[in-house]
């Protein structure tokens, strides 16, 4: 059956951002005594800012040293250093073949939805050139539950008016994988360390509608 929607992340599928937030958190991190690498950062992708502090304050064993008001101060912190690095992106930053398979989405006729627990998502989009070519963007501001919860997939396909049954989600993220399956949509990974998706890929270069249209749960 031909899909009905595709739906996708945004960090690390439709362009990474994964090294700006990196380089935002590990200064907030400096700034209180915990020292983060880019393998700590790897299990940061797909969840929420503050779901992302709390793992970085449990990593460096300093959960119980800040108040729920302190743990809000650091992460609208590390959004405004985010989303002044957010200024160097353009359209060239958008990732390999991306672009090309949003034509040929929107060339059959077939909606497209974005679900990403970034409530930076609208700008990044804007910077990118890409705002037209979403249907739906499901809003992280209304999102109570992280990925690897569904409900960010599940309300993108509510928004585009499509069961998920019938769309096909693309995560580069574990998290973001297992929220995909959970919703009952077909599953596609960026990345081929990444288990339980219906289809892995090397890279979103390998990514194009006729593709997506043999996918078949595993």
């Amino acid at each position: 059956m031909t899909p009905q929607a595709v739906i996708f992340d945004l960090d690390g599928v439709v362009t990474d951002t994964a090294h700006l937030h990196f380089l935002a958190w590990r200064q907030i991190a400096r700034e209180i005594d915990i020292d983060i690498d880019e393998q700590i950062n790897e299990q940061l992708k797909g969840i929420s800012r503050m779901d992302s502090l709390e793992r970085i304050l449990r990593y460096g064993g300093a959960e119980q040293r800040f108040s729920q008001h302190q743990k809000q101060i650091l992460a609208e912190r590390k959004n405004t250093l985010y989303v002044e690095s957010l200024k160097q992106l353009n359209p060239d930053s958008v990732l390999p073949g991306i672009a090309a398979l949003l034509a040929e989405l929107h060339g059959a006729n077939i909606p497209v939805g974005l679900a990403s627990v970034s409530l930076n998502a609208p700008r990044i989009l804007d910077a990118l050139g890409l705002t037209h070519q979403f249907d739906y963007c499901a809003d992280a501001n209304l999102i109570k539950r992280s990925k690897p919860d569904p409900e960010i997939f599940l309300a993108a396909c509510a928004g585009l008016g499509v069961q998920p049954e019938n769309c096909i989600g693309i995560e580069d993220a574990q998290a973001g994988i297992a929220a995909i399956n959970a919703s009952g949509m077909l599953s596609v990974g960026i990345g081929l360390q990444l288990q339980d998706a219906d289809l892995r890929l090397p890279s979103t270069a390998s990514l194009s509608w006729p593709l997506l249209q043999t996918v078949k749960r595993n």
